[in-house]
Parts: C-alpha cells; sequence; structure tokens
C-alpha cells in the first residue's frame, strides 16, 4: 500500500512512525522538510499548501490512501477533493472539519444539539466583546477565544476586564490573528480537570482511543500562555468507566449523531477536549484530528496496524478492525525553542537524539526540525522534539521520557520538567 501523509509536525511524524510499522504499508510520501519525517518517507513535489496539487499528485500516483495530520487541509476541502477523484483519505470532508474551523459553528452546533459546553457570547465587533466581558454575565476569569484557526494561539484566558480588553484589542482591532479574530467567542472559564477524548469514526461506527492528557500552558506547574501543547500523557485509569460512560452518552455519540443529522457524517478522528466540571464532563472544543502532542501518547499504546484501521475509517467499515490498545503507559515531553510561544530562533544545531533514542521504550519526535546544509538536524519551530517513552507504569514512562531529555542540547531550548507526574 503507498500512503501520502500531509503534514511536517510532530503528530505527523508519529502517523508516519505509526503506519511504517504495518507489513501492509510498502511506501509513505510525504511533502515536509521535517528531518524526522523525512527519514522514513519519500519527497512527494507537490505543493503542501494547494488542496488541488496534492489531490492531483495522489490521484497520478495512485496513492491508496492519503492521512492528513494537520487541521488547514481539512478546513480547506482537502477530504473533498481526493474523494472527487476517488483517492480515499483518512480525514473528514469540509463541511465536517467546521467543527474544529468555526468555533462559532461548534459553539452553535453544540447549542443546537444539547451538548454539554461553557455558558459562551459571539461578538462580531469590539464594542459587542467589551460588553460581554464587562456586563457581568462571566465571573473572571474568561475565555476570549478566536473563531478561526489559530495554531493553538487563539485562546486568551483573560484573568481580569484589563487583560480582557487587552485580548479583544489584539484579535478584534489589531487582527493580530488575521481574519481568524474577526469574529469572538467570549465563555465562561471551566475548572476542573482537562482531558482530551478521542474517537475514530467512519460516518457510522466508532472506536475510543486510550485517554490522554494534555499540558498547554507554557510553563511549570501550568503557568504561562497557552501554547500549542509542552507536552501529554496516556495512561489507563485517567478514566473511571462510569465517567467514561457518561462522556460517550453525552458528548461522543450526540455529536456524531448530530454531524449526521445535519448532513455531514464524520469520519476520521474526532477529538473532543474536554473539562472535568463538578457538574459532569463539559466540552471545550472540537478537533477534527489528532491532537498534537496526545498523538505521541496515545499512538505509542497503539498495539494493532494503524494503516488497516486508517484505511478502514476512509472505507467506511471501521467495524472490521477492532483497534488493540496496550495497558501500559506513555509520556510525551515537548521541547521547544527559547521564547516559544512569543517570538523564537531557528537554525539551533541538535545534539543527542540517538543517544535519547537508545534508551528503553524511547521515541523521539520531530515536531520543528530539518537538516542543514551539512546533514545535521536543526531546530526548525517552535516546537522542536517530541520525546516519548513508554513502559508499564507512569512514573517508569516518565523517567524515562526525562532521562531521554537530559541527553538532547540545542541553544536555548526549554521544556516543562512536570509533565505526567500528576494526573489532577
Amino acid at each position: 500500500m503507498k500512503i501520502f501523509v500531509i503534514g511536517s509536525g510532530g503528530r505527523e511524524h508519529a502517523l508516519v512512525w505509526s503506519l511504517a510499522r504495518s507489513p501492509i504499508v510498502k511506501q509513505i510520501y510525504s511533502a515536509t522538510t521535517n528531518a524526522g519525517i523525512l527519514k522514513r518517507t519519500t519527497a512527494a513535489a507537490v505543493n503542501a499548501a494547494d488542496v488541488n496539487s496534492i489531490a492531483e499528485f495522489a490521484a497520478r500516483e495512485k496513492i491508496d490512501l492519503v492521512v492528513v495530520g494537520p487541521e488547514q487541509p481539512l478546513v480547506d476541502g482537502l477530504t473533498d477533493a481526493l474523494v472527487e477523484r476517488g483517492v480515499a483519505v483518512f480525514g473528514p470532508s469540509r463541511a465536517a472539519s467546521r467543527l474544529e474551523g468555526s468555533k462559532v459553528f461548534a459553539k452553535e452546533f453544540m447549542a443546537r444539539h444539547n451538548i454539554p459546553t461553557a455558558r459562551y457570547r459571539i461578538a462580531d465587533n469590539a464594542e459587542d466583546a467589551l460588553k460581554a466581558v464587562a456586563g457581568g454575565s462571566f465571573k473572571f476569569p474568561v475565555v476570549v477565544k478566536a473563531e478561526g484557526l489559530a495554531a493553538g494561539k487563539g485562546v486568551i484566558i483573560a484573568e481580569d476586564e484589563a487583560q480582557a480588553r487587552r485580548a479583544i484589542e489584539d484579535l478584534l482591532v489589531d487582527r493580530k490573528l488575521g481574519d481568524a479574530g474577526a469574529r469572538l467567542v467570549i465563555e465562561e472559564c471551566l475548572a476542573g480537570r482537562e482531558l482530551s477524548y478521542l474517537v475514530f469514526s467512519d460516518g457510522k461506527d466508532y472506536a475510543p482511543m486510550p485517554v490522554a492528557q494534555d499540558h498547554k500552558r507554557a510553563f511549570d506547574g501550568d503557568l504561562g500562555p497557552n501554547t500549542g501543547g509542552m507536552g501529554a500523557f496516556s495512561t489507563p485509569g485517567l478514566l473511571d468507566a462510569e465517567l467514561e460512560r457518561q462522556i460517550i452518552r453525552e458528548v461522543v455519540e450526540p455529536t456524531l449523531e448530530a454531524a449526521r443529522a445535519e448532513g455531514f457524517p464524520f469520519r476520521g478522528v474526532l477529538y473532543c477536549g474536554l473539562m472535568l466540571t463538578a457538574e459532569g464532563p463539559k466540552t471545550l472544543e472540537y478537533n477534527v484530528r489528532f491532537g498534537d502532542p496526545e498523538t505521541q501518547a496515545i499512538l505509542r499504546r497503539l498495539d494493532s496496524d494503524f494503516a488497516e484501521i486508517a484505511l478502514a475509517v476512509a472505507q467506511g467499515r471501521l467495524s472490521d478492525v477492532k483497534p488493540r490498545w496496550s495497558g501500559e503507559a506513555a509520556t510525551c515531553v515537548v521541547m521547544a525553542s527559547a521564547g516559544y510561544p512569543g517570538n523564537y530562533s531557528t537554525g539551533k544545531t541538535i545534539a543527542g537524539i540517538d543517544e535519547a533514542e537508545r534508551l528503553d521504550g524511547v521515541v523521539v519526535f520531530h515536531a520543528g526540525t530539518k537538516l542543514n546544509a551539512d546533514g545535521e538536524v536543526e531546530t526548525a519551530g517552535g516546537r522542536v522534539l517530541g520525546v516519548t517513552a513508554r513502559a508499564s507504569a507512569l512514573e517508569d514512562a516518565t523517567a524515562q521520557a526525562y532521562e531521554a531529555v537530559s541527553k538532547i542540547q540545542f541553544d536555548g531550548m526549554q521544556f516543562r520538567r512536570d509533565i505526567g507526574r500528576s494526573k489532577s
């Protein structure tokens, strides 16, 4: 089987790594400069930002399956372009991708179908947004969300009115995130434990994945600005059986049923970002693809053939396969460039990756890397590496991941030291 993996980050390296382990996969294509992905794939001559270029290449080269990692191509309609050309694709349609592409659409979808979520207001201009935060409808802290895709930077938790006003100015007035901030969602800040709940769905059936817990804030103790994710872990016992049944009953199944009812059956990975509040689980957001870095931790626990699962999802026959998950734990620690998620520099030579991967159970996924003119791996992004370990217990996986981190060096590297240390 020939597969084309779309995307260039740590999530996509984890997808490539998982697919490459399958005996039915003969060749994997990519269109990236990511040093880790390039090591396992054949370069595809396409414009990675052009859905038609990708679709035409896939049809011409008789690609058996396209696996889409990031959200932007899905929102842009890549799945639709591939389906039109008869190419199987693991990823939802443009219509289904609105669940992530528009936070306004997602919140209104939840409201229409009584899916539990935070109270919210939609603001189309700065005046309405300021009224929402200053009118007493919400206590502080309050959450200010850009409607569109913003690479993990469109959510601001404002601790007081001054911060909320600054966020509104930045997004709606100064347009620091471009058109992504043309509309805002203002919502209450939920308290509780945050979890990611992901399922495979083929439009009819679904199969849950192990639960993962992400760490969004930049610094230890969940301090600092939100990021795309500074680490994640997955281990048995993050959810008790009754709570998981409640999440499936109140969030997952109603979402998939509502998508079918509204004419866009969901095929791919449905990611439900949840807050476990005192009133029960509430939906923070949907993603329409694997999370990053949750993917790195989750796929390390997959003991069955990911290529078979992805193809079954794409062909609408998920019931033919049964994903098998390990009872072991996995921890992923993100190593980032100094200054991330703000301004950062790149081009720093990375040493120690091979030494880290010689440790038992460790895989280093490349997030933002490239090869320089001398063939050395260097930094090429904010998040640089996802150092991931699997072991029999969470404590062991975490210890192994941090031992591997200690083997790696590049100028200005930063990482959290508390990933996987607590389940709360």
